[in-house]
């Protein structure tokens, strides 16, 4: 299985996403292919912004090695599931013909869209987004990896 979580500039909510996963399978010895990108360009090349670093290794997981990219038109053939992190992020890739595509909160009690904390003023709250995406991803994991 190939999973590729996708959020507007990939430097703050994939990159948490790709990492917990990866995290997860690795512990738990999953057969499981992750990665991360954006809809847009703008950070392409990009470590994870400095507040997704430091939270992430509040948590135990390290991505600053990760470097965001743009999602394409291949992305929708070599993943099985391409995971929005909000409506938009669905949407964006529905109309550009992503046909397996789910939003993350589908896996989450209220079916959620996980904030953009690039947006938040400082460190407050990354916390809180990073233990969403943590019960989405794990949820996921759970429930499509054991469906195939």
């Amino acid at each position: 299985m190939k999973i590729l979580f996708v959020c507007l500039g990939n430097i703050c909510r994939s990159p948490l996403a790709q990492g917990i996963a990866e995290d997860y399978i690795r512990k738990n010895n999953l057969d499981i292919s992750i990665d991360g990108a954006g809809t847009g360009n703008w950070h392409a090349g990009e470590a994870p912004f400095h507040y997704a670093q430091k939270v992430a290794l509040e948590f135990g997981v390290d991505i600053a090695n990760l470097k965001a990219r743009q999602v394409t038109s291949l992305d929708f053939k070599n993943f099985d599931l391409l995971v929005g992190l909000d409506e938009k992020n669905v949407a964006d890739l529905e109309k550009l013909g992503c046909s397996n595509v789910v939003k993350l909160g589908n896996y989450l009690e209220g079916n959620p869209d996980i904030p953009d904390p690039y947006f938040f003023d400082g460190y407050e709250g990354y916390a809180d987004v990073y233990t969403l995406i943590e019960k989405g991803v794990i949820n996921l994991i759970n429930k499509e990896y054991k469906s195939n």
